[in-house]
């Protein structure tokens, strides 16, 4: 799937980026597991690594996956290790990585590019909806869209995603881009 994806980034002119999660293939990466830091560097430097040698292209961003990303925001010694993870798998040092992530991210020299979610639902006081909870997943693309610019109009954010795997996915980001006067 790896190589797959590089060659369809080169092919449109994508830049590729790394999505490494705890290694919890049976639950996609959406439940934590406990890892000391130096196993959770081991094996985001593992996945980093194993698209690093597929890519024809450099790879500088990355984005926690499912549980991580999550789990990154609330404890500074995972970030550490996902940080040096990352920069050891994808052999690029901290100054020059781009993180995409929550906007309480601490990545030290990395950039960090906060991101907010256009399909999915957030609480009250600005946290994402469990994804079991009512009103956690956006799939009406007006929804999505009319959230994008929302998020957008904060000023909070300098990336918005719409999950690939969310069910009308495509519709959603074609209404998000429109929203947003993206071509």
């Amino acid at each position: 799937s790896m190589e797959r994806a590089a060659a369809l980034a080169m092919r449109y002119g994508v830049t590729l980026a790394a999505h490494p999660s705890y290694p919890d293939r049976e639950h996609f990466g959406r439940r934590s597991i406990p890892m000391l830091p130096d196993e959770l560097r081991r094996t985001v430097a593992a996945q980093c690594s194993a698209l690093r040698r597929v890519s024809p292209q450099p790879i500088r961003h990355a984005k926690a996956h499912g549980a991580l990303y999550h789990d990154l925001a609330r404890d500074p010694t995972l970030t550490a290790a996902f940080l040096a993870g990352v920069s050891e798998g994808l052999e690029v040092p901290p100054p020059d990585l781009v993180i995409l992530g929550s906007p309480k991210l601490v990545v030290g020299e990395a950039t960090l590019l906060r991101e907010g979610f256009a399909d999915r639902g957030y609480d009250a006081f600005g946290h994402l909806l469990p994804r079991g909870a009512p009103g956690a997943l956006l799939l009406d693309p007006m929804e999505a869209a009319a959230q994008a610019r929302r998020l957008d109009a904060s000023g909070h954010f300098d990336v918005l995603c719409v999950h690939g795997d969310t069910p009308n996915a495509v519709a959603v980001a074609r209404a998000v881009r429109l929203a947003l006067g993206l071509p």
